[in-house]
């Protein structure tokens, strides 16, 4: 390939790793000016710039970012290349998905589902708050988002938020429970309810729905993790407000039951990515694929 080489590569490497063309020269024994041509020489040859200046920093560019990414790749290559041809396997990609600490883990299953067990794919997943994923996403160090709440005008500037699925809300109760029940009002009347603490989707919406019933429930527990609130449900402590997909092993076991529909009540779940030029073809290819779960 004319005019690209691996020492353009290893070049690039160091200046991204110490972000200084002075250190980054002092480290390969070669001079600052040698340096900085190499450089330029390299993002001519891409057609992008690879980084930009912060202060006395260079920082990585979008564009820098997947070159450094390859980059460690290709020198990679070069370490493993014996075990590659014994396993008879290439590098792999890498997807990065973020996910809420309270998510479903059955709908992060299914949203994953597509590409597990790919031999060419590693999936690094990462649990946390909205704010502390939204940075990262930002960052590039992640592709995707998993939630259910489309961001805050506050945090929704660079983002697109792709709406996946939307499910119904029930109360869910043990199968020993007395029941059935025709309205929430008759199912809350007999039993306690075990709901999500803060500020969710599905407790401002149940809340909204006890108010315009005139209901006042009685609420044995709140909890902030939707495994635990399913756990809960499933001693039969009382009821608890969830979609579908988050009980749907024990639906399937017959531990839990739906007890009564919430009327007007939906979960939406969402995949938020950022406007970037490069994004990635595995989350877009699950986005779209999810994408047809929509009712």
């Amino acid at each position: 390939m004319t005019g690209f080489n691996f020492h353009h590569l290893r070049y690039f490497m160091a200046v991204a790793r110490e972000g200084n063309l002075t250190k980054a020269a002092q480290g390969l024994a070669v001079s600052q000016s040698a340096l900085s041509t190499q450089i330029q020489t390299l993002e001519a040859r891409l057609g992008h710039s690879l980084f930009e200046r912060v202060g006395r920093r260079l920082i990585l560019t979008e564009a820098g970012r997947i070159a450094l990414d390859h980059a460690e790749a290709i020198f990679a290559l070069g370490d493993d290349l014996l075990s590659t041809l014994r396993a008879g396997a290439g590098r792999r990609q890498v997807l990065r998905v973020g996910a809420l600490a309270t998510l479903s883990r059955n709908f992060q299953i299914d949203f994953l589902r597509p590409c597990l067990g790919r031999e060419d794919l590693e999936i690094v997943l990462t649990s946390g708050g909205l704010d502390e994923l939204l940075g990262l996403l930002r960052r590039l160090d992640l592709d995707v988002i998993l939630c259910n709440a489309a961001p805050g005008r506050g945090q929704a500037e660079g983002l697109v938020a792709h709406r996946l699925a939307r499910q119904p809300i029930s109360l869910f109760g043990a199968a020993s429970l007395a029941g059935p029940f025709r309205t929430p009002r008759e199912a809350l009347a007999e039993h306690g309810v075990l709901l999500p603490t803060g500020q969710s989707t599905i407790r401002l919406e149940f809340d909204a729905l006890c108010a315009r019933l005139n209901i006042v429930p009685a609420v044995l527990a709140e909890i902030d993790d939707m495994a635990m609130l399913r756990l809960m449900a499933r001693e039969g402590i009382g009821l608890a407000p969830l979609p579908p997909i988050v009980v749907r092993d024990e639906l399937e076991a017959g531990t839990l039951r739906e007890v009564v529909r919430l009327p007007g009540i939906e979960e939406t779940f969402y995949a938020l990515t950022y406007q970037r030029q490069f994004q990635s073809p595995v989350a877009t290819e699950l986005i779209e694929a999810a994408s047809r779960w929509i009712a």
